[in-house]
């Protein structure tokens, strides 16, 4: 199982990496690439809320 602080870590990844892909898919007229931006973004605020979860839950 992950740490919360390793949890937190990859969700700040996944959301950078998610609104990198938004905007490229927005520059590049391409909808596809734009939704699995904004698709990776959530998930990483999802993976991120759960860091801090198990941080205050000492897991």
């Amino acid at each position: 199982m992950k740490s919360g602080t390793q949890d937190k870590a990859e969700g700040k990844l996944h959301k950078v990496k998610g609104k990198l892909k938004e905007i490229a898919g927005k520059l590049s007229d391409n909808p596809k690439l734009e939704a699995e931006g904004t698709g990776e973004k959530i998930a990483g605020k999802v993976q991120e809320k759960v860091g801090q979860v198990k941080k205050v839950w000492g897991k």
